[in-house]
This record gives structure tokens, sequence and C-alpha cells, in this order.
């Protein structure tokens, strides 16, 4: 077989394509029509069955959830869309099992596949494209912290299922030596300097997040999280907005959300405003004290190591090849920033 990481783009989708065709039946969805739409590590599809309904379909990379975890993901979506927030609706397989194995030749590995209903609307944004210029700022992250604070109630609230797996992002997975999406300071697109500031940086962002996390202050502040909390991931259609792309899901602090609600709006004119209007929108559901928002430099840094973990570790997607250069220098900056703020 041909490592399937070295085809390219098209090659990739077509084999993808026939591992769906493999998977449609188990949802009784032979016949349906195909279009890729958005493929980093998922592959998501949308399918058009013959009568004109509409799915998305996702192929999960191999061996990244377990079924356990993936599992509760979806079992959390759909705690998540009783609970009235609005998120796609997960479409069982036609023996009632959230998920399905799905092989075939030419992809690497036994692939999850689950399927969802499709939502209707346009993306807020995008990392590569930026901002949605019909949407007002204030409008775009009004909406996310509003989500947010309703998602961090409900998730303080929620009486998890037995068996209910998922990862943390604690102290350890952002900072640790073994972090979740990997040894950021090992990235080699970073120059000698570079990796210095990293790591020195490394260290007392995991001794603050210890104290964070000791701090009594800080008790009902960590819960499941969405954790992809950004403008590509929120679709509007008219006066509806819902929340997609769980992937990432876990456990963790709620000022990780709202730091990685901003992250990619960091030096960007309109960066003071989105701050305001996040934490306005977040605060109509939710207490968000001045005191809490004084350790937004330290998620900040935190979350700027995983994505610098993350192109580390996926040399081959687009992203790593084209985001790496300025994911490093914002990443230096958010550190700088920290250093700049004082201890948290």
């Amino acid at each position: 077989m041909d490592n399937f990481d070295t085809l390219d783009a098209e090659q990739q989708t077509a084999r993808l394509e026939q591992l769906v065709r493999n998977a449609l039946p188990l949802w009784g969805l032979e016949s349906s029509e195909l279009q890729l739409i958005k493929f980093r590590e998922n592959a998501v599809f949308r399918v058009r069955a013959a009568n004109g309904e509409q799915y998305a379909l996702r192929v999960h990379r191999h061996a990244y959830h377990s079924d356990d975890a993936l599992r509760s993901e979806l079992q959390w979506i759909d705690a998540l869309d009783t609970a009235g927030i609005r998120v796609p609706a997960v479409i069982p397989t036609r023996d009632g099992r959230l998920f399905a194995h799905v092989r075939t030749d030419g992809v690497p590995g036994e692939r999850q596949v689950d399927l969802f209903e499709w939502v209707q609307g346009r993306q807020l944004g995008a990392v590569e494209d930026g901002l949605d210029a019909s949407q007002p700022i204030a409008t775009i992250y009004g909406t996310i912290g509003e989500l947010a604070a309703k998602l961090h109630n409900q998730a303080l609230d929620w009486q998890l299922p037995d068996g209910f797996r998922r990862h943390a992002w604690d102290a350890d997975a952002l900072a640790g030596e073994e972090p979740l999406w990997g040894r950021f300071w090992e990235l080699p697109a970073l120059g000698d300097a570079q990796r210095e500031l990293l790591l020195t940086a490394r260290d007392r962002v995991h001794a603050d997040l210890l104290r964070y996390q000791a701090d009594p202050a800080n008790s009902g502040r960590y819960s499941l999280i969405h954790a992809d909390f950004v403008a590509e991931n929120l679709l509007v259609d008219g006066s509806e907005v819902r929340l997609i792309d769980f992937d990432d899901a876990g456990f963790g602090w709620h000022l990780f959300e709202l730091a990685t609600a901003l992250y990619f709006e960091r030096g960007e004119a309109h960066f003071d405003q989105a701050y305001a209007a996040l934490v306005e929108g977040y605060r109509r559901y939710r207490a968000l004290p001045d005191e809490q928002l004084a350790h937004m430099p330290l998620f900040f840094a935190a979350r700027s190591f995983t994505y610098l973990g993350w192109v580390a570790t996926r040399p081959e997607t687009e992203t790593a090849r084209t985001m790496t250069p300025a994911l490093v220098e914002m990443s230096c900056q958010a550190v700088r920033d920290y250093f700049d703020a004082g201890s948290a």
C-alpha cells in the first residue's frame, strides 16, 4: 500500500470517499452523493441522500480517540442538545450505534465513522481566512461568550454517564513533559532563542496552572469544555447559531475555553472589542469576575503551546506547512505578554 500521508489531497480524498461508500449502508444511505467539506485530520463529507435529505459524515483519523472517548463525546453532544444548546443531532446507525468501524483498501487502519444532521448556515470565520466581515465583531464575540457560558453551566450540572472518558486539558497536558498535542519545544522551525524562551515559559506556565488549580477561589471553573470555540465552529442561519466540531472536547478550565476563542484575534485591531464583547456575552449567563480575567495571559500562553505541538507532530498536514511560521511568532508573543503580566 502506498503511504497515505505522502499522497496529495486529491488522492487522499478519493480513497476516503471509497471508505465512506463502504460506511453509508450502515445508515441506509447507499446511493447518496458526496462532497468533501473539510479535511485536516478528520475528514467531513456532506452526504446528500436520494430523497434530498442531507447529513454530515465524519471519518476520524486513525487511533486518535478510543471508542469510549468517542462515545463519550457523542453522549455529551446529545445532552447539550437536550439542554437546548444548539448542536448537530447525532444520527445512529440502523442498528442503534452512535458510530461505526469501517475500513477499505488504501486507507490505513480501521476508521471510526459517525453521522450528524446537516446544519444550514455559514461559518462566522476561519483560522486561515479570518472573520466573516459581514458580521459585527460585537455580534460574533457576544454570541461566542453567551454560548460558552451556557455550555459551561450545562457541563457543571450534568451527571456524567457511567464509563464516560475524555482527555483533560490540565497542567500536564498543556505544559508537562508529554503534552497532549506533543512536545512543542521540539518543533524544528524554532530558532535557539525561541526554543529557550518557550522552555522557560513552559516551566512557569506549568507551575502557575498548578497554583491556579489549587486556589479555592477558582473552584467551579473547571469542567467539560468544547476546547475549540473558534468562529469557524459556529454556523449561523438567520437568528440561529449552532456549535459544531467537538473533537477536541475534554475536561479543562473555563478560561482556557475563552482564551481559545480569542487567541487568533490577538494582535488584530479589533481584539479589544472582541475581548469586551466575549466577556459581556459570557456574563449574561455566568459570572466572570475581573479577578479571573487577570489570569488570561497565562491561558493564552498555554493555548499557544498546543498549536505548536499540533504542527510539530503533524508536519504532513497543509495547516502545518502553511501556518507554522505565523504560529511560532504568535506563541512567542503570547509568552512575552505572559511574562510582562507577571505571575498568575
